[in-house]
């Protein structure tokens, strides 16, 4: 560990994990080979085989300068880059984005530098969590990415589009690493078993135990090695050679929630949350405002994207759910949590089950086309304000007509101006209330315009 917090190696060989280091770090991958999933991006001839395995001179030079790993925890984007370093006998050089600084960004480009020009000796600089870098910091590492000081392999478990800025993004080859499946997480688990540098056979596993082992780290490899050691552990204090069902669940009380309020996870959430609404999936919508809520997120928040959907997507179709996410909305801010997630959810039961209608939504978006392309008119003379002194002179207000005089309570005039007589703006569906509410409106049209009739 040098002076800016990072783990440099200066002869491209992987820090030592010892017999004390957790079981996660022991059985971090020593070669391509090990690595578990990522198929997608390891195949041959590969951006990425290509920069892990290079060839010769042209292809290393062929290979990316600079690529951004995107994926959920324990997907191998800490272990990838290990193994760009080991693989193709480069120094290796580790800066975590929570600690270091733009100097310590400076410092790292600088001795990489030296070294090329000195030694000819190349570096791969690893940035753990990179969407936690500023601006400036991210600014701070162009020149080196351009000029090919350093190959960087920059990490991050927040869609990139939103963390990281876009002239590095742009010089960067973007990979998405896919959760582990579950084969991928059991076979990880059992040669964590077998392996000398993992259990070496100190306990057998039974299938219920690695059923529920793999279940609980939901694709993430990290977590079901330390979930693995902890039940090892807990077993060999037993004096008990098997890690049973029970120890399993002894060593984990519940699986954590992955949800990130700040990060990607939080937007892809709160989608598949609304998109369940609309598509009047009830227990998909539930499912979605359990994570949520379990995760801790500001229930007025979801409240509001309740009331959204409720009027985005319900509509006309059924106004009462409008009503129902309004006062939803009202209560969870009168009652806090933990009680207001019973508001929440019949609020979205609510909206999940009913007609579905966008017209209204359509409509005003319609309407604003015209007027924000200069359809918009003059006010027709007999809609306009004739309460000011001087209006009647000017012809304001001749010859309006009071609707509630008129049969039906619907006065027969022009209302559009001259330009957008003819307009439709809203269109009914024939879905729940508003096949109603449609019958009713072609009624007064042909009253305010025969014409069309």
């Amino acid at each position: 560990m040098d002076l800016f917090g990072a783990a440099v190696s200066t002869d491209a060989g992987l820090p030592a994990a010892g017999p004390g280091a957790p079981l996660a770090v022991r059985m971090r991958p020593r070669s391509i080979d090990e690595v578990a999933g990522q198929g997608h991006l390891l195949r041959p001839g590969s951006p990425l085989r290509r920069l892990v395995e290079p060839a010769d001179d042209a292809t290393r030079r062929a290979a990316p300068s600079s690529v951004v790993l995107w994926g959920p925890p324990g997907t191998g984007k800490t272990t990838l880059a290990y193994l760009v370093a080991v693989s193709s006998g480069r120094r290796f050089v580790e800066l975590s984005a929570v600690t270091a600084g733009v100097k310590d960004v400076r410092a790292v480009i600088d001795d990489a530098r030296r070294a090329l020009a000195t030694e000819g000796a190349e570096t791969v600089l690893f940035i753990d969590e990179v969407h936690r870098f500023t601006k400036a910091q991210q600014d701070a590492l162009l020149p080196s990415v351009e000029n090919r000081w350093v190959t960087l392999v920059a990490a991050t478990t927040e869609n990139p589009s939103f963390s990281v800025n876009s002239p590095l993004l742009s010089r960067s080859l973007l990979l998405t690493l896919q959760p582990l499946s579950s084969d991928d997480v059991s076979g990880l688990v059992r040669r964590a078993v077998e392996d000398e540098r993992g259990l070496a056979r100190a306990v057998t596993l039974d299938d219920d135990a690695l059923e529920q082992l793999v279940r609980l780290a939901g694709g993430d490899a990290r977590k079901a090695l330390t979930i693995l050691e902890a039940a090892a552990g807990a077993a060999l204090q037993e004096d008990e050679a098997v890690v049973d069902l029970a120890a399993v669940e002894r060593a984990v009380d519940v699986a954590a929630v992955r949800y990130d309020r700040d990060g990607d996870q939080h937007y892809d959430v709160i989608s598949a949350f609304i998109k369940s609404m609309r598509g009047s999936d009830v227990d998909a919508a539930l499912h979605y405002l359990a994570r949520m809520v379990a995760a801790g997120e500001d229930p007025r928040f979801i409240a509001r994207r309740v009331v959204i959907a409720a009027a985005e997507d319900v509509g006309m179709a059924d106004p009462s759910a409008l009503q129902t996410a309004v006062a939803a909305a009202q209560a969870v801010q009168l009652i806090g949590m933990p009680e207001g997630r019973i508001v929440l959810a019949e609020a979205v039961v609510h909206v999940a089950s009913a007609p579905k209608s966008n017209a209204s939504y359509r409509g005003i978006d319609a309407a604003l086309a015209d007027v924000r392309a200069g359809r918009v008119g003059t006010v027709p003379p007999h809609l306009r304000d004739a309460h000011y002194a001087g209006a009647k002179g000017l012809g304001h207000g001749k010859g309006y007509v009071y609707a509630h005089d008129e049969p039906h309570g619907v006065a027969a005039q022009q209302y559009l101006p001259d330009e957008l007589v003819g307009s439709r703006y809203y269109e009914p569906t024939d879905r729940g209330y508003e096949r109603q509410l449609g019958e009713r409106l072609e009624r007064v049209r042909q009253i305010l315009r025969p014409d069309e009739g």
